[in-house]
């Protein structure tokens, strides 16, 4: 049984290493090979926000149908023509695989819009939450 007098000369080692234990940050998880779930579900939460209840206008002309939970393990988002009789989508974004693998595709992805789209898309799906 070690005496106070055995430890006295660890003590000043044993205060420096609690001292800077406790300066390190807490690891955080991160998942290395986000499923297509886990990619969809970002760039769905984001599309609704920055494209649909900001009132973008680029926008305003669609509606917007989140498809997330899919036994094709293909999760997506469709938009549509708002108002319209015709529901075939005009954009289908959706990923698949793990890690996921995005796609975009539509009569939309042939507009001027494309670009925005697919920057926006890619924005999210790495993680980027603004608009």
């Amino acid at each position: 049984m070690p005496t106070s007098r055995g430890l006295s000369p660890f003590l000043p080692f044993l205060a420096v290493g609690l001292a800077l234990s406790s300066c390190q940050s807490k690891p955080v998880a991160v998942r290395a090979n986000p499923s297509a779930l886990d990619v969809m579900e970002k760039v769905a939460v984001s599309a609704n926000r920055c494209w649909f209840k900001s009132g973008d206008p680029a926008f305003k002309s669609y509606s917007f149908a989140p498809e997330l939970t899919s036994f094709s393990d293909r999760p997506r988002i469709l938009l549509t023509r708002k108002g319209s009789a015709d529901i075939r989508p005009l954009l289908v974004v959706q990923a698949e695989g793990r890690p996921a693998r995005l796609s975009a595709f539509g009569p939309l992805m042939n507009e001027p819009i494309a670009g925005r789209i697919n920057t926006d898309v890619n924005k999210w799906s790495s993680g980027s939450t603004g608009c």
